[in-house]
């Protein structure tokens, strides 16, 4: 952003936002009930973060979910890498950067956005639950918007789950001894994130939130076609709401 600009440029940098979203609608709309997974792109494949990130895309797509990330490196490579493991869905909304920052190699389909806001509606829109594995900023800022559009009701209230308790302590006891005691969230606001050292505990409480409150059911088991990608070995929740 370099503030206003001449009006002509204005109405073509808005065109050009909205093809970024026409983009995105029509290159997801059909992947499936989706699970967002945040994370570091910092953390190479022999960190116990990304070894983490790695079971738990396997453990998703083996549950069923599309593994959606923001398709860079690090945690969110470690996630789209394990559902390639095991033969799941895995997408990535990547983002052009000054030091560019390239789709890691474990993707069924991804998309480059320009826009940071643009690429947010992405990894939001799709997912029925987040899961956030340890961050720098641009992984407070996902954990801060996704809890912010659930506390405000602008979307549905989907599970929000931080993995790695030691990690995220510090933010929990913040959020507990100082928003909530001053009064700027409410008691129950801290109850919307859950968090956990349980790889299988983030799994059994996506599905079943998914399946009890929003109505996820179990299609039937589809078999690879070696014409079709998107086609799996497991049984893939289908959306009835």
């Amino acid at each position: 952003m370099q503030g206003p600009q001449r009006r002509r440029t204005e109405f073509f940098r808005a065109l050009r936002i909205f093809g970024e979203f026409i983009k995105g609608f029509r290159s997801l709309h059909f992947v499936g009930p989706c699970v967002t997974v945040f994370g570091s792109a910092r953390f190479g494949e022999d960190h116990p973060h990304y070894q983490a990130g790695r079971r738990l895309g396997a453990e998703l797509a083996d549950a069923g979910f599309t593994v959606m990330t923001g398709g860079g490196p690090g945690i969110m490579e470690a996630a789209n890498r394990g559902a390639k493991d095991v033969g799941g869905r895995s997408i990535g909304c990547n983002i052009e950067l000054p030091h560019e920052q390239r789709h890691n190699p474990y993707l069924d389909r991804w998309i480059t956005f320009r826009y940071f806001f643009v690429r947010k509606v992405m990894l939001v829109k799709y997912s029925y639950a987040f899961v956030a594995l340890p961050g720098g900023f641009g992984t407070l800022d996902e954990v801060f918007e996704t809890v912010t559009l659930i506390q405000t009701g602008k979307i549905e209230d989907f599970p929000l789950v931080l993995v790695g308790t030691e990690y995220w302590r510090p933010l929990l006891d913040f959020i507990a001894e100082r928003l909530v005691v001053e009064g700027t969230i409410s008691p129950g606001d801290i109850d919307r994130i859950h968090v956990t050292d349980s790889i299988e505990d983030v799994v059994n409480r996506i599905r079943e939130v998914g399946m009890q409150q929003f109505g996820l059911t179990y299609g039937p088991r589809l078999r690879r076609r070696w014409l079709d990608k998107w086609q799996s070995d497991v049984a893939a929740p289908v959306a009835t709401r």
